[in-house]
């Protein structure tokens, strides 16, 4: 019996692989280049410079499954690859980032299942399945996470009965404010901590419940122990009477407390760790199975540009945004003047972005933070009523504020599923245009923060008749 890796069939299947892998990586250039800007630029995904590698060393160790086998194109496979590319559409025209990297990665491990068949991913299962981190997920996930994070820290300064008073994220104790940034919200913990947890889950176990148990713990404990850190802070500030001295540094006090905690959890999973099974000698393959990859390959490939194609045909029609001066009400205390409203030391200005019918919700997202900023230690609040859903931002050392909101078909946006499925289906059906509103406070030296904020929330409440009433109805048609 042979067991000897057959080496006739791997250098054209690589070979056409490869070329498949470049065609597709052109293709989806977008999604590549956004998802490396993210790892450069967010800490919560730098870990993401590590996935490739991890995954080539779980490949490796598992390359005694690959002895005897040879590969075996699965054309039908490319129905697979189809579906893939059509949900990259759905998730292009919803403006969903983090769907077309997922898609466009189902796409190029649909091609690897075309061209070197199913036994080869099977075998590669682990490797393979590990390239999901690659995509940096769980965005959606900041302000849901910055709620939990608040709770457990209210929910601690109850149980300590310490006085304190709390306006959604903005906590104040008579050491101080403390604000719950998103970057307090603990992503950055969460997503690290179940890209570990799936190697050590991996590595460590071969039954499914116990790699199961390992990821629920690896999801969960980042959350608690971040609620946990940010108590912590706030209950150093309390005891040393400054909430500036306590929340010095704390991301590093959050990595260092966040290490240990991993430690923890290595170190109580070590005693139910399985050790690895020896793969079973299996007889060699057919050194040609007489199935070309070209073909399957091809078939793939033309599957997969399906979604591109169709996407470029209805964004090609679409005009960049137009910028417009806009008016603002004055309310009480401000007086309106051509370039805003002056409200003592303190200037206001507004502008309206009027974006195309055809643009899909990504466009308008990447606006709306190329004017808010992007800064994940800023502050920031919200105000919604009928007429708009504002959101504020103020970054460390900046000299005001910026409110920003959207409108899509007459009424207010934010950015949910139904604000995008919305937008998609007037992409195609040709409604409304989305709008984008911006409100910028500029101020004149050091200033109390709570005043600048209730500042912002009056001029902010008083456009509902005015700046909110005019983007609705350039959006579409106003209610």
């Amino acid at each position: 019996m042979s067991t000897a890796l057959p080496r006739r069939g791997w250098p054209a299947a690589l070979t056409v692989l490869a070329a498949g892998l470049l065609l597709l990586g052109l293709a989806f250039q977008a999604e590549i280049t956004a998802a490396i800007d993210t790892w450069n630029r967010s800490a919560a995904y730098g870990h993401c410079w590590l996935v490739l590698p991890v995954a080539a060393w779980l490949g490796w160790v598992r390359r005694g499954r690959l002895v005897g086998m040879a590969p075996q194109p699965l054309a039908p496979a490319a129905l697979l690859v189809l579906a893939a590319g059509l949900a990259w559409l759905v998730a292009e025209r919803l403006g969903i980032m983090e769907g077309r990297q997922l898609a466009a990665l189902a796409v190029m491990l649909g091609l690897v299942l075309t061209v070197l068949g199913w036994r080869f991913c099977h075998a590669m299962a682990a490797p393979l399945a590990y390239l999901v981190f690659l995509v940096p997920f769980g965005g959606f996930l900041v302000a849901p996470l910055q709620h939990i994070t608040a709770w457990i820290i209210l929910a601690g300064l109850r149980l300590l009965d310490i006085p304190h008073y709390a306006d959604e994220l903005v906590i104040e104790l008579a050491a101080g404010t403390f604000l719950v940034a998103e970057a307090c919200a603990g992503l950055r913990f969460m997503v690290a901590s179940l890209a570990f947890g799936a190697l050590y889950a991996l590595t460590m176990f071969r039954t499914p419940w116990r790699r199961v148990v390992v990821m629920a713990l690896a999801l969960v404990v980042p959350v608690l122990a971040n609620g946990l850190r940010a108590l912590g802070i706030v209950l150093l500030g309390h005891h040393w009477g400054s909430a500036q001295a306590a929340a010095a540094d704390h991301l590093i006090y959050g990595w260092v407390f966040f290490s240990l905690v991993i430690v923890l959890l290595i170190l109580a999973g070590l005693p139910f760790r399985e050790e690895a099974a020896e793969p079973a000698p299996r007889p060699a393959d057919q050194a040609d199975t007489g199935a070309s990859p070209l073909t399957p390959a091809v078939l793939a490939v033309m599957a997969a540009s399906v979604g591109p194609v169709l996407a470029l045909a209805l964004t090609q029609a679409a005009a960049p945004p137009v910028s417009l001066a806009a008016s603002l009400v004055a309310p009480d205390g401000c007086t309106a003047h051509p370039e805003g409203l002056a409200c003592g030391d303190a200037r206001f200005s507004a502008r309206l972005l009027v974006f195309a019918p055809g643009v899909t919700w990504s466009v308008v997202v990447a606006a709306r933070h190329a004017l808010a900023g992007q800064d994940d230690e800023a502050m920031t609040f919200n105000l919604s009523d009928a007429r708009a859903r504002w959101h504020v931002r103020q970054s460390e050392g900046s000299d005001g504020m910026v409110a920003v909101a959207a409108w899509q078909a007459g009424w207010p946006a934010g950015d949910g599923l139904r604000s995008r499925a919305a937008q998609a289906w007037s992409g195609l059906a040709g409604g409304g245009q989305p709008v984008l509103a911006m409100v910028r406070l500029q101020t004149l030296g050091a200033r109390d923060m709570r005043q600048d904020r209730r500042l912002m929330l009056a001029v902010l409440a008083a456009q509902a008749e005015g700046l909110a009433a005019e983007a609705a109805t350039r959006s579409g048609t106003a209610r």
